[in-house]
């Protein structure tokens, strides 16, 4: 064997040896295909302040557990928190691990004066008043949380000695109760265990406006943090692939990360969870949704093998959204009609906002059989769309469908911004179509308008102490409010427990989803202006919009490396451009 042989062999044996899931010797054949290797990393997170405890007496010593910790009990009682309840009075104290994370806590005793378990309640919140707030189950509502996606407060036994893990949620607060009687425990380490795809950040974004710096990679890492074993809406609920969730977050994702693999594999999951004939989360829009996705993920990956795979199902989808549009152009379908929460009061618009995403699905779904040589899909795409081309209806003063009749082409978008989307100014935006009433702000000029909304409305969230994105936001919300990390004072509004509505009243509500993630895209797209023309970026177009600031520069992920761009305004108004590309990247003027 020659030398280089044995080399090429030694390092194909190191990499199997890293890369398989292999176990030890004593798990024999019958394990085979029954075990998974975990593809995310756990890291472990001290907290970075207490933000209350019960009392000076019952609780002590409780800033040892801001200190670095190594996951090993130890015999002595040094650098603890001491915690003891007598009679009525409950030990407690409550920790800020600094943003919202995904996972659980850990925790690593120090001794107790009891042999026995003792009784403690975990309550992990996304905000402060989450930690304090009791569970109601089977009713939702206003200034109560829930457990039934992630339980996220948990009574139970701790030992006296050695560690115990707890909780899988989202959160960035942990309230810890000593509920056993008459007991004194010591914790040695309170620490988050954040649960999370350890990926670089290949796209980024920085400006002369902090705030908006800030709100870019506040929403990368909120769509980050959802990028799980699949992609999902939230990470303290719902945990699900949802179609119509996934389109803004998919866009985020190939900004910020690239061709990520959780796309395409929870495409792959969502069309074996919901065959035909079906819609994709038993909602017809979300089936919508699913074609809009796929063009837009073949136009920045260039991947036709890909298409290629969910040919039989989008075929098949088009035959069935065929019989649900009869010949007046009208759209009949079982089940709900859904845009986004917020919209649903206004039944009109929420029809007509359907009708519109029709037609932007089945428009891309023509890129796509052109793209795959899928020429009978083609054909009835355009048959359909003559059809509701014959019935557009107006868009009821509903933002959310002034937005998407622009971007599907069938409404001026300055008319639509003139009559809905700008009335009010961020008033009635919402953390999902914000996104799309963003791009139809783009596509009528508008961009200052677009950016103050950016500033105004999603940085109200960070104003209130966000550190990632929420499931819905108003900004009549924050009037009278206290911030997220604070406890609420008397006279003030809990940002969390006091609102929401729908299906996410109270502290039911997401603070971490990822549909909320669409600034980051919009940023990347017209600020610093880089667009895709061809699938695979072969070609794009650089095309910046500074407006008040006066630079701008990041990096955006393709196929064939990373795009470098820097963009700079003179005193007169003038902007100089410096733009590297990767080799198979043509910059087109």
């Amino acid at each position: 064997m020659t030398t280089k042989s044995f080399s090429i062999i030694t390092l194909l044996l190191f990499f199997s040896a890293v890369f398989s899931s292999a176990l030890p010797p004593v798990f024999g054949d019958e394990y085979a295909g029954k075990t998974q290797r975990d593809e995310l990393t756990r890291v472990f997170i001290s907290p970075q302040r207490i933000v209350w405890k019960s009392n000076d007496i019952l609780v002590k010593d409780e800033e040892n557990l801001l200190l670095p910790g190594n996951s090993q009990a130890e015999m002595s009682r040094t650098n603890t928190c001491f915690m003891r309840t007598s009679g009525n009075d409950t030990a407690s104290v409550l920790l800020d691990y600094g943003k919202e994370l995904h996972g659980g806590l850990q925790l690593v005793m120090g001794g107790s004066t009891r042999r026995e378990p003792s009784l403690v309640r975990i309550r992990f919140g996304e905000s402060v008043g989450e930690c304090f707030s009791e569970t109601s189950n089977s009713g939702w509502k206003v200034g109560f949380s829930t457990d039934d996606h992630a339980k996220r407060d948990i009574v139970m036994e701790i030992p006296r000695d050695g560690l115990i893990e707890i909780g899988n949620t989202g959160f960035r607060f942990v309230r810890i109760d000593l509920l056993q009687n008459n007991t004194t425990i010591h914790i040695k380490e309170a620490r988050a265990i954040l649960r999370y795809r350890d990926i670089p950040y290949l796209g980024s974004f920085k400006s002369s406006d902090e705030r908006l710096n800030q709100i870019w990679l506040t929403g990368a890492y909120t769509v980050h943090l959802n990028m799980q074993e699949f992609l999902w809406d939230g990470i303290k609920r719902d945990r699900i692939v949802w179609l119509g969730d996934m389109h803004p977050e998919m866009a985020a994702i190939y900004t910020v990360f690239g061709a990520n693999e959780v796309v395409p594999n929870s495409l792959d999951l969502a069309v074996k969870q919901f065959p035909l004939p079906g819609w994709m989360n038993k909602i017809s829009t979300y089936s919508l949704w699913y074609l809009i996705i796929q063009h837009e993920w073949f136009l920045v990956t260039g991947n036709y093998d890909y298409l290629k795979k969910h040919r039989d199902y989008m075929v098949g989808l088009i035959n069935q959204i065929d019989e649900a549009v009869n010949e007046n152009g009208e759209i009949k379908v079982e089940g709900m009609v859904f845009l986004d929460w917020p919209s649903t009061p206004n039944k009109n618009g929420v029809n007509s906002g359907a009708h519109a995403l029709m037609v932007w699905a089945l428009q891309d779904a023509q890129k796509i059989f052109h793209a795959i040589n899928e020429k009978e899909a083609f054909l009835k795409s355009e048959i359909i769309l003559s059809r509701l081309k014959k019935n557009i209806p107006s868009h009821f003063n509903l933002k959310q469908a002034a937005a998407l009749k622009s971007i599907a082409g069938i409404l001026n978008p300055k008319t639509a911004s003139d009559e809905a989307i700008l009335i009010g100014g961020a008033e009635n935006f919402t953390t999902f179509y914000g996104y799309y009433m963003l791009e139809a702000l783009a596509m009528a000029g508008k961009y200052d308008d677009a950016m103050d909304i950016i500033s105004q409305y999603w940085g109200g969230m960070l104003d209130l102490g966000a550190t990632t994105f929420w499931e819905d936001f108003n900004l009549e919300w924050a009037k009278n409010s206290a911030r997220l990390d604070e406890l609420t004072p008397e006279g003030k509004n809990d940002i969390h427990g006091d609102f929401g509505a729908y299906c996410y009243p109270g502290y039911r509500h997401s603070f971490c989803h990822g549909w909320a993630a669409g600034p980051t895209a919009w940023m990347s797209k017209h600020i610093l202006g880089v667009k895709v023309l061809e699938p695979g970026f072969k070609k794009i177009k650089i095309e910046p919009y500074l407006g008040d600031l006066d630079w701008v520069e990041g990096t955006f992920p393709t196929p064939h490396g990373v795009i470098k761009v820097k963009h700079k305004k003179s005193p007169s108004g003038e902007i100089t451009s410096e733009i590297n590309v990767p080799q198979g990247v043509e910059v087109v003027k």
